[in-house]
């Protein structure tokens, strides 16, 4: 007999019978494309957390500005921060800010 659950959003999944959920297994061991690891090749796994390590670490700023000006900057998409970081060196630069 199956099971069901339900998630958060509402939603109901069916979970399989213990003879389909065989069925699946051995066919997915038969799927040479799709075979376990062996305990070498687990062993050489390492879990990825976060962003990966770079060179030079840039500090994390905390500031207070304008709403409106954040939201256009959040609304020029993705990587808003990092296109932030580059207008204010290109100020730096031109000289339009002075250390």
């Amino acid at each position: 007999m199956s099971s069901t659950l339900r998630t958060r959003s509402g939603r109901q999944v069916v979970l399989p019978t213990l003879e389909e959920d065989l069925a699946i297994t051995a066919a997915a061991l038969n799927d040479p494309d799709a075979q376990p690891l062996k305990p070498a090749e687990m062993a050489q796994l390492r879990p990825m957390r976060g962003r990966p390590p770079v060179a030079v670490r840039r500090p994390t700023l905390s500031m207070r500005i304008d709403a409106d000006l954040l939201a256009i900057l959040k609304a020029s998409g993705r990587g808003w921060q990092t296109r932030v970081n580059a207008l204010l060196r290109e100020a730096v630069e031109q000289g339009k800010v002075k250390p």
